[in-house]
């Protein structure tokens, strides 16, 4: 009955679109632009119920006003974040009900890459936004290494089976510095070599299992003997703890 639509948008954003095959009602995650979603409702005569916001940066919540001038539908947004529009402030606990979709979302909070960033979580589904990429996470903008290590941790323990729908695709590029971290990671080069024939037949390469990602990703493998070794290395100090870790790590993405 469900199905998750990947609208690309803007560079290299992903619009999430959450739609019932049947009743052809949909809710949106992170609307970057307003235009290719508009565009889609229309050719598909589809039926928006709720707009749902991972954190306040430009590229997830442009589209907001131009999708709300047309539908009057609930917003829901980081409670602990400033975005316009916003209609139903969420934070780790509060549970989005959607009834068209028969979905319940658990709300989770995963500050780091901003000071409130939130993800949505069910069935065997997450909404990262930019905190966890495919292979990689986002940059901390507004947090610290400890915090964001901890949001990590929090994708970490969810079962083996989600799907990380992510906001970007940044496959290739995470795949590339994760290889230079764990160069015999076998899992790594199998997976960057599937990833760049899917990206040069222009397909997406989200979503990725959280199984995946715990063998390819370098900033969920933080406390691997192969991630401790190249991070001490890197730092050119012992490393024991995984937060530690972890910080180094995203220093050294930050720059390769």
């Amino acid at each position: 009955m469900l199905e998750i639509i990947p609208l690309p948008a803007l560079k290299d954003n992903y619009i999430w679109l959450l739609k019932n095959k049947i009743s052809r009602h949909v809710a949106i995650v992170d609307p970057s632009e307003a235009d290719p979603v508009l565009e889609l409702i229309k050719s598909e005569g589809l039926i928006p119920i709720a707009i749902m916001i991972t954190h306040h940066h430009w590229d997830h919540v442009g589209g907001i006003p131009g999708i709300t001038e047309q539908f009057d539908i609930p917003v829901y947004t980081p409670k602990t974040e400033t975005v316009t529009g916003s209609t139903n402030p969420v934070g780790e606990g509060d549970v989005v009900y959607l009834p068209e979709l028969a979905l319940n979302l658990e709300i989770i909070d995963v500050p780091g890459h901003t000071s409130g960033a939130i993800a949505y979580y069910t069935d065997d589904m997450v909404f990262s936004g930019d905190t966890l990429f495919t292979a990689g996470c986002g940059r901390m903008f507004e947090g610290t290494p400890p915090q964001m290590h901890a949001s990590l941790s929090k994708f970490k323990a969810l079962p083996d089976s989600t799907l990380l729908y992510c906001g970007h695709e940044y496959t290739v590029g995470n795949l590339k510095f994760a290889a230079s971290v764990e160069p015999e990671n076998k899992a790594i080069q199998k997976r960057l070599k599937l990833t760049e024939a899917a990206r040069n037949l222009d397909q997406s390469t989200v979503p990725a299992t959280l199984a995946e990602e715990k063998k390819t990703n370098p900033f969920l493998r933080c406390d691997e003997r192969g991630v401790i070794s190249a991070a001490s290395q890197f730092s050119g100090k012992t490393l024991n703890d995984a937060a530690d870790v972890f910080a180094v790590v995203r220093q050294w993405k930050d720059n390769f």
